[in-house]
């Protein structure tokens, strides 16, 4: 069996779609949760100087998408043809769309007046939108009774996770529009591999 290491600072954050996917795996890794005061040394060890970096038998593999998606084809668990393997990497894709538009105000917006509007933006016009289409997109695969792409779940399901967790941190009622949504939400949550782990893993700020 490979060697896996995981890099990533002290938290969910852009590391936790990989974390859940290994969990679903049952592939044991190295969690490696960097101090920011180490991160200096780390960076130029980094392929593209940036975390999460996942180290496969010594090999790095860096970007959120890339590395989700490598533990999925790892496990079986990328969808079963070609066009299933794509509505997974599309729904990935959207889902990161909108943690960056999160990001932007959480994180990178410094002016308060700013983020207080680019917040109220996502949440009343941005996100609406794009959870509608992620309910029809869930419907059209299979009438919302499973997950994302084919029969199983992927790595669309790990980014979906993450993206409610967020959201609904935020505003917990806001997947009561979208009941297939929610619905999905909980069988993610009771999947085997990632019941377990999200009952013990560490409790961070993000």
């Amino acid at each position: 069996m490979p060697s896996y290491k995981l890099y990533y600072f002290h938290g969910r954050g852009r590391a936790e779609p990989a974390r859940l996917m290994l969990a679903a795996a049952g592939l044991p890794y190295e969690d490696i949760r960097l101090e920011y005061e180490q991160w200096p040394e780390y960076k130029p060890k980094m392929p593209m100087g940036q975390a999460p970096v996942l180290e496969v038998d010594g090999t790095m593999i860096c970007q959120s998408v890339a590395i989700a998606r490598f533990v999925a084809k790892e496990s079986g668990r990328a969808g079963k043809t070609n066009i299933e393997q794509a509505w997974a990497d599309m729904m990935a894709d959207g889902f990161v769309d909108m943690l960056n538009k999160m990001a932007d105000y959480v994180w990178y917006e410094e002016d308060e007046a700013r983020k207080a509007e680019k917040k109220k933006t996502f949440f009343d016009t941005t996100l609406p939108e794009f959870l509608g289409y992620f309910e029809k997109l869930l419907v059209a695969n299979n009438g919302g009774g499973g997950f994302f792409v084919g029969d199983g779940l992927t790595h669309a399901e790990a980014f979906f996770l993450c993206l409610s967790d967020d959201i609904i941190a935020e505003k917990p009622n806001v997947l009561s529009p979208y009941p297939k949504l929610a619905a999905l939400v909980e069988r993610i949550k009771t999947y085997p591999g990632i019941k377990e782990w999200l009952a013990k893993r560490p409790q961070t700020p993000f």
